[in-house]
């Protein structure tokens, strides 16, 4: 009876590497690597993404119709625990205070630009890490096509060109594998990376939108 377990631990590392050689083997460490990333950026933008609740959109609204009766320290208070992981919530009350107690209007803006900007800056490291993997995902895959087909070559030279189909077929099984795996992961983890840099474009907006129209108001 064949045996059909699948491979675990130091047997999978054996089965990708029989497979693609050694690239298959950082090509599925680099994925890991993407998949982490991926999560991690999950999780911040869920706690700690700039947001524009009903709320908070509330407050602008308000700030905008009578900004002497907005007081920031209760703005903050009654957010509660889940609304002051809000970015924006604090850029907004910040703005708020600023322009109440009539500090310079370039500095608050500034100050403003800089801490939107600060805010965003904790998504650009895993970003990038898509990003790079996204980029080095083919070329490793060509990298394992070009060594896949030196072995090959390399089968032939040493028969001096009479190489069967069995001897050939190690090589060119490792070049393709290795091309179609290095694809396999760089696709879905450029549409990921493109998603991302999507959804970081809107809260930006959001984010300028919102600071220009408390920055338009007098306090």
């Amino acid at each position: 009876m064949t045996d059909i377990s699948l491979p675990t631990g130091n047997g999978l590392l054996a089965q990708l590497t029989e497979m693609g050689g050694p690239v298959m083997v950082v090509l599925l460490v680099i994925a890991l690597l993407g998949i982490i990333a991926f999560v991690y950026l999950l999780l911040l933008g869920t706690l700690y993404a700039p947001r524009l609740p009903k709320k908070l959109k509330k407050t602008v609204i308000s700030w905008q119709q009578n900004p002497d009766a907005m007081s920031p320290a209760t703005i903050r208070k009654e957010a509660g625990s889940w609304g002051r992981l809000n970015p924006l919530l604090h850029l907004v009350t910040n703005t708020m205070e600023a322009l109440k107690n009539r500090q310079d209007d370039r500095q608050i803006r500034e100050t403003a630009a800089r801490d939107a900007q600060q805010a965003l800056e904790p998504f650009e490291a895993p970003l990038k890490i898509i990003e790079v993997i996204a980029a080095l995902a083919p070329l490793l895959g060509l990298l394992g096509t070009v060594l896949g087909m030196m072995e090959a070559f390399s089968a032939m030279s040493a028969t001096e060109g009479r190489a069967n189909a069995t001897q050939l077929s190690g090589g060119i099984y490792e070049a393709l594998t290795t091309t179609a795996a290095g694809l396999v992961v760089a696709i879905p983890f450029a549409a990921l990376a493109a998603w991302v840099e999507f959804r970081l474009r809107r809260i930006h907006k959001i984010v300028n939108s919102t600071l220009v129209s408390i920055l338009n108001v007098s306090g």
